[in-house]
């Protein structure tokens, strides 16, 4: 059995300027949360008309400090090889699959309907992660949570550097690239990030991440 990675701080816990963004960060989660109730009420009541199966998964992912973070996220995938592979409860089904994200392509086929794509295109289907953020699990911008398997064979040493901050819902290559980079390239920016953080940066993220999600490039 591997060795968990070495968790390095790479930057102080008790710095209050970053724990007075994490307390913004959960604040602003919960009021967009609560706003968006309904609107995530009509997008799970389609997924379950179209797909006929559970509107939300949650995908096993490592989290903050190499902790298991269930990631929720709106079903988009109900296509050819995409069979169920985990506990379904009434609304949730829990995958643990490693391969998944590694699989993604663009024109997946197991993309089969125009909405899914369109939940895809403009990151609709990511908003349940705003739960995470308002549980402290996981903050608006940071590092992507990773499955076990992308840790180990694209992060490697560098893993634990990674996995010392709280991953987020955006981050530093989601805004300069997201599905059309390597894994080598996004490692190296995850770790730009971790090493580099600031206000300035955090800022440029939000700035660029925002156009993304309107016009929907960069990604599948």
């Amino acid at each position: 059995m591997a060795s968990a990675p070495i968790i390095r701080e790479s930057n102080p816990a008790n710095d209050l300027g970053w724990q007075t963004i994490e307390f913004i960060e959960r604040t602003f989660a919960l009021l967009v949360f609560v706003l968006l109730i309904p609107a995530l009420a009509v997008v799970a009541a389609v997924i379950w008309m179209l797909s006929g199966r559970t509107p939300l998964i949650a995908h096993r992912r490592v989290g903050w400090r190499g902790a298991t973070l269930w990631m929720l996220k709106f079903r988009s995938m109900w296509g050819p090889g995409q069979g169920r592979s985990g506990i379904v409860s009434r609304f949730v089904e829990y995958i643990d699959d490693e391969l998944g994200p590694c699989k993604k392509q663009e024109d997946d086929p197991r993309v089969v309907n125009w909405f899914a794509r369109f939940c895809r295109r403009h990151s609709i289907d990511e908003l349940p992660q705003l739960w995470h953020v308002i549980s402290g699990e996981m903050a608006l911008i940071g590092p992507r949570p990773l499955t076990a398997k992308e840790v180990r064979e694209y992060y490697g040493v560098d893993a634990g550097e990674v996995l010392s901050v709280k991953p987020g819902i955006a981050g530093l290559w989601q805004s300069l690239g997201r599905a059309r980079l390597t894994y080598e390239r996004r490692r190296e920016l995850d770790l730009r990030f971790v090493r580099g953080r600031s206000f300035g940066m955090y800022l440029r993220i939000v700035m660029r991440t925002v156009p993304e999600l309107f016009t929907g490039e960069n990604t599948w």
